[in-house]
């Protein structure tokens, strides 16, 4: 499977601080539960990844 495989799932995508100066990523897709804790600069390079991935996403031909 490649990122450029559709798959017909659902999940929930929550961001937030936790209370341990972590980053926290929460995914929900029902019955799997994965929490990603970053440090805030991993968090940080994580947000530039995603601008660059949407930034290079305005410039695909749909």
């Amino acid at each position: 499977m490649s990122i450029n495989t559709e798959r017909d799932l659902e999940a929930n995508l929550q961001i937030g601080p936790t209370d341990h100066g972590m980053v926290r990523l929460f995914i929900d897709a029902g019955e799997i539960e994965i929490p990603m804790d970053f440090d805030p600069e991993e968090a940080e390079e994580i947000a530039d990844e995603i601008r660059a991935a949407a930034q290079a996403a305005r410039g695909v031909a749909r």
